[in-house]
């Protein structure tokens, strides 16, 4: 589960912005949206969502944990040379010489850590990671680019278990331009496994772009799968009363037709053995006949259900952490809250999986849905820089005011001010 996570100078970010997913005062909903994880002392949220207009810096909020994400799991294999993908806040000449810092407090395996590195597009400045396994923390990684010697200073880390010829080997191998998290793990570092596997299989990251039903499409390779996959579908109301998946071989028909000849022939080479699953959707008509709609022919909510299937019946069976960017697009405000509330139920969810998106859609600006630190609101201040808010910083009163009229009344901010458009005919 994820506690807090802090970024600034990146994108639209300029000084620091930090979210958390920690329980403020008040008991309403707590049975059903707060979750009590063993490894910490008080309530976490199971949901957060983030408002605001468009070019806010909602999806700079959410991408900057993708970034994280990636550099830990591919960092140490990437090219080298090649530039790290931190873009700092751009509207001021201070900030853009600034290096971009990230930090993430999360709890994995059962262990409280605290993780976090700051970079340029050339090197790593800083890398940290604690560890509360008790109370007390545990000094695990501190590592500092020193830019007189040209060389970085590794603090000593009794905490990491090794032979102090590991420890070197693991330092000395950490190029400039990787995470020593993403290195040592690489080389055989069990201690510090636990924590590069939450990233590699906890946390989830979805932010801008197409999704993918691959996911969903393998999961109904199984019939006890495709069995969860359809009753998630018919839950949602989408009118699919089965599902069959076919099998093919790869063939041209299989890559798009604007794809130039000779990699359109690489790929038939590298693929031509592979087999193509492909979902229909059976529907029931009136006369009792069962007729097979390819997926691809059914309405764009109907296959960004399809493709969300796999991703939330997995993060609700091992507790993962899924991150969404604009939830709402092609969704009706109904399905958003059964997405919504399927996090928030503990018969759906008991192992306490979190789910952080950002939306447009305010009906779920309701007391009766979400507790009122579970709503954010992103807006760009006077200089064009993201400010992040909880609703909780704002006088609500408990169980009775109408968030959502008084969201759409301009009371917390965080909206756009469209303005007269006058152009002559």
């Amino acid at each position: 589960m994820i506690i807090e996570f802090s970024v600034e100078n990146w994108r639209s970010i300029r000084s620091k912005q930090t979210f958390n997913f920690l329980k403020t005062s008040g008991d309403e909903l707590l049975s059903s949206n707060c979750y009590k994880h063993p490894a910490y002392k008080d309530y976490l949220l199971k949901v957060a969502a983030l408002y605001g207009p468009n070019a806010g810096g909602k999806s700079n909020i959410l991408s900057a944990l993708g970034i994280v994400e990636s550099m830990v799991l591919f960092s140490a294999s990437k090219q080298r040379g090649d530039e790290i993908p931190v873009e700092s806040f751009v509207l001021d000449a201070d900030s853009n010489e600034k290096p971009t810092e990230f930090e993430l407090t999360f709890i994995s395996e059962g262990v409280r850590y605290q993780y976090g590195f700051s970079a340029n597009k050339q090197r790593i400045l800083e890398e940290w990671l604690f560890a509360y396994p008790n109370k007390l923390p545990q000094k695990w990684l501190v590592r500092s680019w020193n830019s007189e010697t040209k060389d970085y200073v590794y603090q000593p880390c009794p905490s990491l278990k090794a032979k102090a010829e590991q420890k070197n080997l693991w330092q000395n191998t950490t190029r400039q331009d990787a995470l020593f998290l993403s290195t040592a793990v690489q080389l055989n570092c069990l201690q510090l496994q636990g924590v590069f596997d939450w990233f590699k299989n906890t946390l989830r990251t979805h932010t801008i772009g197409p999704w993918g039903n691959n996911s969903t499409t393998k999961m109904c390779k199984d019939d006890e799968h495709l069995r969860s996959v359809l009753d998630f579908l018919k839950a949602a109301d989408l009118g699919i009363h089965g599902l069959k998946v076919d099998t093919e071989k790869f063939s041209s028909k299989h890559i798009p037709d604007d794809v130039y000849p000779d990699v359109k022939s690489k790929i038939l080479e590298d693929l031509k053995d592979k087999e193509v699953y492909k979902v229909k959707t059976l529907h029931i008509t009136s006369d009792h006949r069962t007729v097979a709609f390819d997926l691809d022919n059914e309405s764009d909510g109907t296959q960004k259900m399809f493709s969300l299937a796999s991703h939330w019946l997995l993060a609700l069976r091992y507790g993962y952490v899924v991150i969404v960017d604009e939830l709402n697009d092609n969704l009706h405000p109904r399905l958003v809250k059964f997405l919504v509330q399927l996090f928030q139920s503990n018969q759906t969810n008991p192992h306490g999986a979190q789910l952080l998106f950002s939306t447009h859609d305010t009906s779920l600006l309701d007391q009766t849905i979400m507790r009122r630190d579970q709503i954010w609101f992103c807006e760009k201040d006077d200089e064009q820089a993201t400010i992040l808010t909880q609703l909780k910083q704002y006088k609500v009163i408990k169980g009775r005011e109408n968030i959502e009229a008084y969201y759409h009344a301009g009371h917390y901010a965080a909206l756009p001010f469209v303005g007269e458009l006058k152009i002559s005919l």
